[in-house]
């Protein structure tokens, strides 16, 4: 019985430590700055950002994350095609976090997305202006997403379909 309680006690031990490493938003970093670095690097790259605004203190943000890091090829897709960043917001301005100007000044950039609800993914070409702003609760199924509807967001707003569309 002694083994048993103390594995257990080792098990939860083990889940509190990988909760602890499992968010995905960094609340130390400044959005904006993070957002002109993708852009950046998207337009060295080719390719388009997708900054998924949100928080850790946001089950479906953390559920979107793990969706698209737990299916290789949809996350093969994204890392083709996108600069995928975690925006964090913090609609509570809690100390630790990044600057609350910082942060008003990425919500602008992005077009004030917020009224989407959490997460909202916004897409912005090579040259940082937003083409596309996306409600996650669209791409829900149950308790998580469905992934042909999240296959086909990043499809029909990637660069060669966004830049052929324009031809």
């Amino acid at each position: 019985m002694k083994k048993m309680i103390l594995g257990l006690a080792v098990m939860a031990m083990a889940l509190g430590a990988y909760g602890q490493k499992a968010k995905v938003y960094d609340e130390s970093i400044d959005p904006d700055v993070q957002i002109v670095e993708a852009v950046g690097k998207a337009k060295k790259d080719g390719k388009f950002v997708v900054a998924q605004l949100g928080g850790n203190w946001c089950k479906w943000c953390i559920r979107f994350a793990r969706f698209v890091e737990g299916d290789p090829e949809l996350r093969k897709y994204v890392d083709d095609n996108f600069e995928f960043i975690h925006v964090n917001y913090n609609p509570r301005g809690e100390e630790g976090n990044a600057d609350k100007s910082a942060t008003e000044k990425a919500l602008r950039r992005l077009g004030n997305p917020v009224r989407f609800g959490y997460p909202v993914l916004v897409v912005l070409d090579s040259e940082g202006k937003v083409v596309h702003t996306q409600d996650s609760g669209l791409l829900e199924s149950g308790e998580g997403y469905d992934r042909e509807k999240v296959m086909r967001f990043f499809e029909l707003w990637s660069p060669a379909a966004v830049e052929g569309a324009k031809k």
